[in-house]
């Protein structure tokens, strides 16, 4: 897909008979007038980025999956603020899956690496900024006065000379006859009336309601139910199956195997990385589960029935005494530790973790023929891999792009799991076979069974102070399975994963000679992004690994990081910030401990105190979280809050209690009583500071995760004097 370019844009302005309707055109149009371009933007199934009915409603479609982190509030609030809009009148939905709402810095459609707003805000301005233009001209030609005279404000253009005002309702469908302007201005931030301000989230009362549409919730004529059991160690083929007791059962429809091999010879398995599963359909989830429970299908070993959590650490153990890939070279690394007073050596390691999305995977699939008897599939999905799966299914069907039709659902969590396209095709496939619209739901079990894990991973430190108790040498050896290899190859550097060392390779900290290696482990169990990716696991290594540079060289945590931290002014600024809230130099309550850590990814820079007591049964309790982020221009403070909150208990809940284990080749947990997540009465307190400067916007959605960890476990050692360097800390109960 080509991206269209601001020319473009200009000319793919739409028309509509309700009201003012804008979008970006296709590529070669000429200038024609904007009926042809309409008609022709209309067999592509091109619709607009913003209408304004003449009841003064303004709807803006939102080309960023919506699962909780507020895209459906905050780009909205770009265009908004561009068109001097009243954001008392504005809606946001999603918008279509189209080549008009591809990205055009990526050249795809996708969320992900807290990328919506920083990727989104020039072509979302410029869209708000064109749809101003377009009804203050109208305007001035009703009125016979000069544009440059009329200004604008929520919702209304004004002539102040001549006392007149006309409402954007009440000129939209003036605006849609006049050229579309070509040179547009978009604000000077200084400007602003709506970015910077707190915005109650648009998507709430849907939400609340109950009116949202969730994968899940989705419903179409004639639909059948199925879900799905797949085999519980990836790699065993489908042996056994008792079809004709599901049969048996009330409701049951049809039993549909789908066989890993079909995905091999399609050519996507590499990517998708589906092991053998089968399907009953049903006229009901509940009758479609009864049907699997007595199909018990039986599975093979697949060879890797030995496969343990005490394997997988022997092996980790071996890897990490070898040499791995270079990613950081800077300096000597074994000349400055010969000349080192202190050597400082430390192995950490974290588990697979598993994304447990409140919403389990789901999709609705119908393929069918259409009325030139062509396969057509449509496809209700909540995603957030658009050009992803669109690419998986057009190769697995052998199915050209326009007989696909893709449609982006709200979605109840998703941390990167459904980047991922094996639910959507595996709802595909069973469409096919059965030749009706149906819809897939994955039991929690299968859910919890069958993700793409945050990677497990090791890492090795070697670090070398000086006399002064700063570090002078520090060598990092990680070792992690793949997350790039599947779906994001074009990533690779020389065949090694970028992803795996994020958090790793990009330290602040002035530390003159560096060495950054790494190590692949290759896995039947497979690893996909989880929240914060590289960072998450990183982040806790690095700053455990500063805290007890500190504590050896008899240095305050802080002091240490400002010491190496000399010529990064913001990272300063947020030390200090975190240090002043948290109230780092004051006493804690007897039997309060703290800790702290602070991390940058995703172009935000954040900073935490952990704040924690020990119970009589030496149980952690975290009493308090406080958070300092400094991600640049900032749309929503609410939003920004929101996500460094939610942030926090993710990387807490996985530090105390995350981990997947795996026995006999197999993931032990299945559900909520197995796989511990915190509970309503364990949130701590949680005070967030949003730094305030004019940078350029970071990311949002994840930063908060990294440094929660670290600080957490560093609180631990100020508390008993033990270092934490393997995850979870305490087992699930």
């Amino acid at each position: 897909m080509i991206a269209p370019n601001r020319r473009q844009f200009l000319k793919g302005a739409l028309v509509s008979v309700s009201g003012l309707s804008l979008g970006f055109g296709l590529t070669g149009f000429g200038n024609g007038d904007s009926a042809a371009i309409a008609d022709a933007a209309r067999a592509v199934d091109v619709t607009a980025w913003l209408s304004i009915g003449a009841d003064e409603s303004i709807i803006i479609r939102v080309p960023s999956s919506e699962m909780g982190q507020g895209v459906h509030t905050s780009l909205p609030m770009i265009v908004a603020e561009e068109l001097d809009a009243n954001w008392k009148n504005v809606q946001s939905e999603t918008a279509p899956v189209t080549a008009q709402f591809v990205n055009p810095l990526t050249g795809s459609r996708g969320t992900g690496g807290s990328s919506a707003v920083r990727r989104w805000w020039p072509t979302l301005a410029l869209a708000g900024a064109t749809a101003r233009q377009m009804l203050v001209n109208a305007a001035a030609e009703s009125w016979g006065v000069d544009a440059a005279d009329l200004t604008t404000d929520t919702g209304v253009v004004y002539h102040r000379a001549s006392n007149r005002q006309a409402s954007y309702g009440a000129l939209a469908t003036l605006a849609n006859k006049l050229p579309i302007p070509n040179d547009v201005q978009v604000k000077n931030p200084q400007d602003y009336s709506i970015i910077g301000k707190r915005a109650q989230r648009l998507d709430s009362p849907a939400k609340v309601d109950g009116s949202a549409q969730f994968g899940i919730d989705v419903v179409v004529p004639g639909m059948v139910y199925a879900t799905v059991a797949a085999s519980p160690n990836f790699v065993g083929k489908l042996e056994n199956l008792n079809e004709s007791a599901a049969l048996a059962i009330n409701g049951v429809e049809r039993v549909v195997t789908l066989p890993a091999q079909a995905q091999e010879a399609a050519g996507v398995q590499s990517i998708v990385s589906m092991p053998d599963a089968v399907a009953v359909v049903a006229s009901s989830y509940w009758r479609a589960k009864k049907g699997l429970q007595v199909l018990a299908p039986i599975f093979g070993d697949g060879g890797v029935a030995a496969v343990s959590d005490e394997t997988l650490r022997g092996e980790f153990a071996s890897l990490l005494s070898g040499q791995g890939a270079n990613m950081r070279s800077d300096g000597s690394v074994s000349d400055s530790l010969a000349v080192a007073k202190t050597i400082i050596e430390a192995d950490f390691t974290v588990p697979f973790l598993a994304h447990l999305c409140m919403e389990p995977m789901n999709c609705t699939a119908h393929y069918s023929l259409d009325a030139r008897g062509e396969p057509a599939l449509e496809i209700w999905a909540p995603t957030q891999g658009e050009s992803h799966t669109l690419a998986v299914l057009q190769k697995a069907l052998g199915l050209a792009l326009e007989q696909i039709t893709l449609h982006t659902t709200l979605m109840g969590g998703a941390f990167g799991r459904r980047y991922e396209a094996d639910f959507v095709l595996q709802a595909a496939l069973i469409s096919k076979a059965v030749f009706k619209p149906v819809k897939l739901l994955w039991s929690r079990e299968e859910d919890v069974q069958h993700d793409y894990y945050r990677p497990m991973s090791a890492s090795r430190f070697k670090v070398g102070l000086d006399s002064a108790g700063l570090p002078i040498s520090w060598s990092n050896h990680v070792v992690a399975t793949s997350v790039a290899k599947r779906n994001f190859s074009a990533a690779l550097v020389n065949g090694n994963d970028p992803f795996s060392v994020e958090g790793a390779v990009n330290i602040p900290y002035a530390i003159p000679n560096q060495s950054v290696t790494l190590t692949e482990f290759e896995s039947t169990i497979p690893s996909g992004s989880w929240r914060s990716v590289g960072s998450s696991h990183n982040g806790f290594y690095v700053e455990s690994m500063m805290d007890e540079i500190a504590s050896v060289s008899g240095r305050d945590p802080f002091e240490l990081r400002r010491a190496l931290l000399t010529d990064k002014p913001r990272f300063l600024a947020v030390l200090d910030t975190l240090e002043a809230e948290s109230n780092w130099n004051k006493p804690l309550p007897k039997g309060h401990f703290r800790g702290m850590a602070i991390h940058e990814c995703f172009a935000s820079i954040v900073a935490e105190v952990a704040e924690i007591s020990l119970g009589a049964d030496d149980k952690i309790k975290v009493e308090r979280m406080t958070c300092v982020v400094d991600c640049g221009r900032v749309v929503n403070p609410n939003i920004v809050e929101q996500q460094m909150e939610s942030a926090m208990i993710d990387g807490i809940t996985a530090a105390l209690w995350g981990g997947i284990s795996i026995e006999s080749g197999k993931v032990v947990q299945a559900n909520f009583d197995s796989y511990r997540m915190m509970r309503l009465g364990e949130v701590p307190e949680m005070r967030v500071h949003i730094m305030a400067n004019e940078e350029a916007p970071g990311g949002i959605g994840e930063p908060g995760v990294p440094p929660s960890m670290p600080a957490l476990a560093n609180a631990l050692f100020a508390a008993t004097g033990v270092r934490v360097r393997s995850l979870p800390i305490e087992q699930a109960s």
